[in-house]
């Protein structure tokens, strides 16, 4: 009976020291899709290929896609220009033609003159999506063979067609897991601090360090970042609910010259913030321990 109850002990230890919370790190830079073209499924897979200029959200994208039933793989070559994807197949001469198109893109007014540059190259179809960047899902979009002015309606099924991503995975107990590009914003940059359960559910606190813009050439694009601290919210079971955000350092906000002071323990800093653009100074509490932040006057 003793051997029993230890080993069940062993058990019930094991599962619940497993119950902890981590973040992984994994930038894609390329993504699968499932869609349909004239209501026929289709898969694409589509990878980053180099950015025109200085801009994240403008890059071009390589890739095939194939009709679910038949998995024949048509190459695909185009450009990801803020959430419209604008695809091509140049049919025989693709791989020359594919350099050639690229080649002529360097700058953001040249994407603005895509559709009008791909043309003069003779596509054999043509895959546009998203193009009116109304944010829905699955993403509308149109398919047309040749030059002909018959066109055919094309979907993605998702929400966000970005190729090149920054994903933090934070991996929670329960089989449950968040990725901080879906719920929080696109830069990743985070850091895992602590995490803390109780009563009224469970809290994790993340340190932040990224771009303030992924436009490189646009304003703060090549600042010091965005820095601070972020306290999600989960209940009992960790379902998620929501964030606050707490900015140490900003070049969207000019927030600079903060200082800090750590206690002598190590388990809290505290931030003196001068005044922002948007917000007065003040300071921030930030308790490493307790996953905890608390701003006063």
């Amino acid at each position: 009976m003793t051997k029993i109850f230890t080993l069940l002990l062993s058990f019930y230890l094991t599962f619940f020291f497993c119950q902890k919370v981590q973040l992984k790190q994994i930038t894609d830079s390329s993504q699968i899709f499932k869609g349909e073209i004239a209501g026929v499924p289709v898969t694409l897979q589509l990878h980053y290929d180099g950015i025109p200029d200085c801009n994240l959200y403008q890059h071009f994208v390589d890739g095939w896609y194939y009709y679910d039933k038949y998995q024949k793989k048509i190459p695909l070559t185009g450009l990801y220009d803020y959430g419209k994807l604008s695809l091509y197949n140049f049919g025989p001469k693709h791989q020359q033609n594919s350099k050639q198109f690229k080649e002529k893109i360097k700058s953001p007014q040249d994407v603005e003159k895509v559709a009008e540059m791909a043309k003069a190259l003779t596509p054999k179809e043509t895959i546009l999506f998203g193009q009116y960047q109304t944010q829905e899902n699955p993403i509308p979009g149109s398919f047309y063979l040749g030059n002909k002015d018959k066109v055919q309606p094309a979907k993605l099924f998702t929400g966000n067609d970005m190729i090149y991503r920054y994903n933090n995975y934070l991996i929670l107990p329960n089989n449950k897991r968040i990725n901080t590009f879906d719920v929080i914003n696109l830069y990743g940059g985070n850091e895992l601090i602590s995490y803390v359960s109780g009563e009224k559910g469970n809290r994790v606190l993340l340190y932040f360090d990224h771009s303030s813009n992924l436009n490189a050439c646009g304003r703060c694009g090549a600042s010091e970042g965005e820095k601070g601290y972020r306290v999600l919210y989960f209940t009992k079971d960790w379902n998620y609910k929501h964030y606050e955000e707490f900015l140490t350092e900003s070049c969207l906000e000019n927030m600079y010259d903060t200082t800090q002071i750590k206690s002598k323990d190590g388990k809290t800093i505290q931030y003196k913030i001068r005044k922002s653009d948007s917000s007065p100074s003040h300071t921030l509490t930030v308790d490493l321990k307790n996953a905890s932040v608390i701003k006063s006057k």
